[in-house]
């Protein structure tokens, strides 16, 4: 039986969105932070790669959208089209978030769509030249003597560098002074100048600032020193099981097709195989780490359970 020509006319109008004639624009890379962040600069280095001919051959550029501990970014990019042109890069704050906000514009493991990891990083308790600790120990002693004084500078309220001071404050009795700011460029501009004490900050954006002696490194929050850091010992050391890594992955809105998320996975994957940015990453305390879609979708279930613990034990509450 023929089929008749109007019946068949929808079928040939629509074109669905695949990996064959994708990307045939700009594609746009999320940044939820401000310009100078670690995350920032991460998403640079990925998009100037992904740009080349070789690769997407469309231009990728970095879109900024900060506030809100990456909401405002990530809201914005769970609404776009999953068309792959919108894609964002998030830090596993927003794991964090669920438990820390008391009502979210999406939910975090239905409405985006994991691409792959990108890379872990310890964060860096770093404090100003003028703090007298040079150890954890030291550090340790200083702050338990000095409670409420002491000022830990953030990204803001409820982000990675704020709930491991409070860690701490849970785990060895001391009190800091949480100093939120729109953004870890802003709490390390402050810290430079001294107007605050210290920060937990992630290494790709206060090494610079340690390798010109203008901050000083005392230990790394990972559970072991960091093989692109091996001279900065771990907060573990001195205090056993103190553990708290930050990763970077790139997601893209919910229901992308599958052939789009696998050519990203594929692209970004051999971009972090390349040696000079692995060497530009390392050199900043990134170990570049990849994955399948599904394994990062495991590792958010994870994490999620892991930070839900943390922020019920600080209290830590935003309406």
């Amino acid at each position: 039986m023929r089929i008749p020509i109007f019946l068949l006319l929808p079928l040939m109008v629509v074109t669905p969105v695949s990996a064959q004639n994708w990307p045939a624009k700009t594609v746009r890379i999320i940044s939820p932070f401000a310009p100078g962040g670690g995350n920032d600069t991460l998403s640079r280095l990925i998009a100037g790669s992904l740009s080349m001919p070789a690769r997407l051959g469309q231009q990728v550029i970095v879109e900024n959208r900060p506030g809100a501990n990456t909401i405002i970014g990530t809201e914005f990019v769970v609404k776009s089209p999953p068309d792959g042109y919108t894609l964002i890069v998030l830090p596993n704050a927003i794991t964090i978030n669920p438990h820390l906000y008391r009502k979210l514009p999406f939910d975090v493991t239905k409405d985006l769509a994991p691409v792959t990891q990108i890379g872990t990083s310890p964060l860096i308790l770093v404090v100003h030249p003028s703090f007298p600790a040079r150890t954890t120990k030291e550090f340790l002693v200083l702050a338990r003597a000095r409670p409420n004084d002491i000022t830990n500078g953030s990204s803001g309220s409820g982000s990675l560098g704020h709930l491991v001071g409070a860690l701490m404050d849970i785990t060895v009795g001391t009190k800091l002074v949480h100093v939120p700011y729109k953004g870890t460029a802003l709490a390390v501009t402050e810290l430079l100048g001294g107007q605050i004490v210290l920060s937990f900050a992630s290494a790709i954006t206060v090494m610079p600032h340690v390798r010109s002696g203008r901050l000083r490194a005392i230990a790394v929050t990972g559970p072991k020193r960091s093989p692109a850091l091996p001279d900065i010992p771990a907060i573990a050391e001195t205090v056993p099981g103190f553990s708290a890594e930050l990763w970077y992955a790139m997601f893209a809105p919910a229901n992308t097709p599958a052939d789009i998320i696998n050519r990203l996975n594929r692209e970004v994957g051999e971009v972090l195989t390349q040696p000079d940015i692995r060497e530009k990453l390392s050199a900043q305390g990134v170990e570049t780490q990849t994955s399948t879609p599904q394994e990062m979708t495991k590792l958010i279930a994870s994490d999620i359970r892991k930070w839900e613990k943390v922020v019920k034990a600080t209290g830590t509450r935003i309406d």
